[in-house]
């Protein structure tokens, strides 16, 4: 069976790379009727934090994507990992280094100086016992290095790049697997051995995750090889990049779940997109899509090499065909906390809002969008320019002060349209002004502007609550 996982880091909040990554890795898992895991790598103790794996489980939850069995907890398996550093130990296949920092940077200075790549040059690989005895005795400490042969050829096939070749020599030498500690412990574990370790744990059959980790696949598989541990199949994904085609970092603003969750927009364009970074969809299907759609189709044949750009235009279009595809009740739902932060109250007759949803929902974008969409229809909006200037119109005044008569003499409740076009039109003919003169100042009056939805149904939305004459008679003071 296909077992695929990701493995977030709880140092920071859900980011949209981690999250394309577990898009990706979800939508293989489904498709070939496999598993998608969750292991929480939570081994940078300083960093890490609770709230930050919340935050993470919580997004990808929002998201649409589910796992299948309980997350593994990296930290608890540091046993397991020392097991398998101190195996490396006792085949020779790792070593205890005891080059202090000031010795390692002082090395890299040099390297630099001689226009060198940076690398470790393996000066503590085959030391004697009487010189880690002399080390011990001045009270060094040491990591465990794992030895890589330069001469060795790393060789896999990946899913998204084909055939893929490294040489030990391009590795930078032997490789830190557990940091400083003295020399009959074990220090912490660190990131490559454990990946190995755990992998091998959970019975993964295939790695996915960004281009960025080719070069510890390359170091991981010699800890597969070395630990005699079954390897998995990889595929790395093209990584996110911002317009200027630059990797997409915090520098480019928005960059974490959270922040586009914010903004108004939904789980369902937010995954829709996602799954577009990187992979096009076969021929004759449509780029919008549920992640369920995507899944039966899904295959790292149509993922692309080259990194996806970052387009908004496209984020926004998704997300705009997600709120359009609401019926009137999910928008309310979407909305309708937004509105109770703002401290507006509904009717509690839920057809208002459900109307007012109607009203709306057709020209949102986002759903934040909504908020100053419907203002205007819990708060009475200032006159605006051109809202102000149509009154000055010649006889828009008049005809507001008729068609305001008319309703004091015989109100209406909001139902009758035909009722309203009466109204308007009985007005219009008192005052001596065309019909679309005196629907302007109406607008005028009521939104404080002249852009704004349907005349009619906003007309109708704030007359069922009032709203309408006390508008109407402040244009005429």
């Amino acid at each position: 069976m296909v077992r695929v996982r990701l493995a977030p880091s709880p140092t920071g909040t859900l980011h949209i790379g981690t999250a394309r990554t577990a898009v990706f890795n979800w939508l293989f898992a489904r498709h070939q009727k496999g598993q998608f895991l969750l292991r929480i790598e939570d081994t940078d103790k300083e960093r890490s934090r609770p709230e930050f794996t919340a935050n993470i489980l919580e997004g990808l939850s929002w998201l649409g994507i589910d796992w299948d069995e309980d997350p593994m907890i990296q930290s608890e398996r540091i046993q397991e990992h020392r097991s398998a550093i101190q195996t490396l130990l006792d085949r020779g296949l790792a070593y205890r280094c005891y080059a202090s920092e000031e010795e390692l940077t002082t090395m890299r200075e040099v390297q630099k100086a001689e226009n060198k790549a940076p690398r470790y040059d393996n000066r503590h690989r085959n030391l004697t016992p009487e010189q880690e005895s002399a080390f011990q005795a001045e009270g060094r400490e040491a990591v465990i290095r794992f030895r890589i042969d330069d001469s060795e050829e790393i060789h896999w096939r990946d899913l998204v790049r084909g055939p893929m070749q490294w040489r030990g020599a391009d590795l930078g030498g032997d490789m830190v697997i557990a940091r400083r500690a003295p020399a009959d412990q074990i220090g912490d574990p660190l990131y490559n051995l454990v990946v190995v370790v755990d992998d091998a744990a959970m019975a993964i059959t295939h790695v996915i995750r960004g281009e960025d980790h080719i070069a510890n696949t390359a170091k991981q598989l010699l800890l597969y090889k070395a630990l005699q541990l079954a390897e998995p199949v990889f595929a790395h994904a093209p990584l996110i990049l911002n317009a200027e085609g630059r990797k997409l970092s915090k520098r480019d603003g928005v960059t974490s779940i959270n922040d586009f969750r914010s903004m108004g927009y939904t789980a369902e364009a937010i995954a829709n997109y996602m799954t577009l970074l990187g992979w096009s969809v076969p021929e004759g299907m449509e780029e919008r899509f549920t992640l369920a759609q995507a899944a039966e189709v899904f295959g790292f044949d149509r993922v692309n090499k080259a990194g996806a750009r970052f387009d908004w235009d496209k984020l926004n279009w998704l997300n705009a065909q997600v709120l359009h595809g609401l019926t009137a009740e999910q928008l309310l739902e979407e909305v309708s906390p937004l509105w109770s932060e703002q401290g507006w109250v509904l009717p509690d007759d839920q057809t208002w809002s459900l109307a007012l949803c109607e009203l709306l929902g057709p020209s949102l974008t986002l759903l934040k969008d909504a908020i100053e969409q419907a203002q205007p229809f819990f708060v009475c909006p200032e006159l605006q320019d051109d809202g102000r200037k149509q009154l000055e119109a010649d006889g828009a005044r008049t005809a507001i002060g008729h068609l305001m008569e008319s309703l004091v003499n015989d109100p209406w409740d909001g139902s009758d349209t035909a009722k309203a076009q009466s109204l308007l039109a009985d007005a219009a003919t008192k005052a001596g002004v065309k019909k679309g003169v005196l629907m302007k100042s109406l607008r005028a009056a009521l939104l404080g502007r002249l852009q704004g939805p349907d005349l009619i149904t906003t007309w109708s939305l704030l007359a069922r609550i009032g709203q309408d004459l006390p508008r109407l008679k402040r244009c005429l003071a």
